[in-house]
């Protein structure tokens, strides 16, 4: 994801000795060792989402032809553009306010695994920008180790208002884009310390009402949108507001369609692509940079060819998350960043089913 503006957060194994000394301050317990189906949904559409953003940067799309905008890319930024990153920036929060809730049963010092975590993801962000400038893994470990960590001694009912104070004062003072991305991650962190996500099920008529609300703002504010030129809209938060509640109908929507039976076609589609968020990340990186030069897809105005690759890209994901994931316990990338958490090997492979 390239700012103006990928990994999963659930709770960790670790290791099964458990340290006498009197525990730190704990985080209220979300969903016990259950994985929440509805959060790897949520991923794995932030991450079909991201990886349509993160190809025109990388491929070098131009926008303009005859020096005049095509209209694909100004759809795009209508629909796309700056829609997704807030899904995957409050979904990091939610993920690193479970993880300490769990480090918190296992050890005394949990903030201290939470830091080394973070500093694991720092790395591969750094790497990871070799290939794609502007992607998201290293502004998200930063702003954890400069946000959450102090605030994660503050309960969710502190931490819930200041993340949303956050982002509406830079909605507020500036264009939105990665400064949006601090009061995301302590809203998601404070969500995850209210435990709303264990009772998911229970919520559906506040759900409905966010997704109304939401759908109606985002209309106001596409209306503001749909007139901008490029140079306008880089100098407003019109888009990024517009972004943000359009992120909040996206998401309530698919919370929404879970509860149906479009549950069975999405689950098992989207839930795969989501457990293995961090490994899926940055792998799209690598498939679009192979894929796009086969394309001949670098520096051209080759728009319609970015839904074809997008889709390709995601095929493969699936069907290789899937597949991954009936033989492993995690992705790839997830069990590297899991061991070095932990400092520890944690089991990989999946428990045969035992013979009777």
């Amino acid at each position: 994801m390239n700012f103006p503006i990928s990994n999963s957060h659930a709770p960790v194994d670790a290791p099964t000795v458990r340290i006498p000394e009197a525990p730190t301050v704990r985080l209220p317990a979300t969903s016990g060792s259950r994985r929440i189906g509805e959060l790897d949904a949520l991923r794995g559409l932030a991450l079909c989402g991201i990886l349509l953003v993160n190809i025109p940067p990388i491929l070098r799309l131009t926008r303009t032809a005859d020096f005049a905008e095509l209209p694909v890319p100004h759809a795009f930024d209508l629909f796309v553009q700056e829609r997704f990153f807030p899904i995957f920036s409050l979904l990091f929060g939610v993920g690193f306010g479970i993880f300490l809730a769990g480090a918190g049963q296992r050890t005394a010092r949990p903030r201290v695994v939470l830091l080394r975590r973070l500093l694991v993801l720092a790395g591969f962000g750094a790497l990871h920008q070799l290939l794609q400038p502007g992607e998201a893994l290293l502004p998200y470990a930063i702003f954890g180790l400069l946000v959450l960590l102090p605030m994660s001694f503050l309960p969710w009912w502190a931490n819930l208002p200041i993340g949303a104070a956050m982002i509406t004062a830079v909605l507020a003072l500036g264009s939105g884009g990665i400064m949006l991305v601090p009061g995301l991650l302590l809203a998601g962190f404070g969500l995850a310390q209210s435990g709303v996500f264990a009772t998911l099920q229970e919520r559906g008529k506040q759900i409905a009402a966010a997704f109304g609300i939401s759908t109606a703002a985002s209309a106001v504010f596409l209306a503001m949108q749909w007139p901008m030129d490029l140079e306008t809209a880089w100098a407003s938060s019109v888009p990024s507001a517009a972004g943000l509640f359009m992120a909040i109908a996206y998401s309530t929507g698919l919370l929404l369609l879970l509860r149906t039976p479009a549950r069975r076609v999405l689950s098992p589609v989207l839930e795969p692509l989501g457990k293995m968020a961090l490994t899926n990340y940055v792998t799209a990186t690598l498939l679009t940079i192979a894929f796009g030069s086969l394309l001949g897809m670098y520096d051209s105005a080759e728009w319609g060819l970015l839904f074809v690759l997008a889709a390709g890209i995601t095929l493969v994901q699936i069907l290789w998350s899937r597949w991954w994931l009936a033989r492993f316990q995690y992705g790839p990338m997830e069990w590297v960043w899991r061991c070095a958490t932990w400092w520890s090997i944690v089991p990989f492979r999946k428990p045969r089913p035992s013979a009777r």
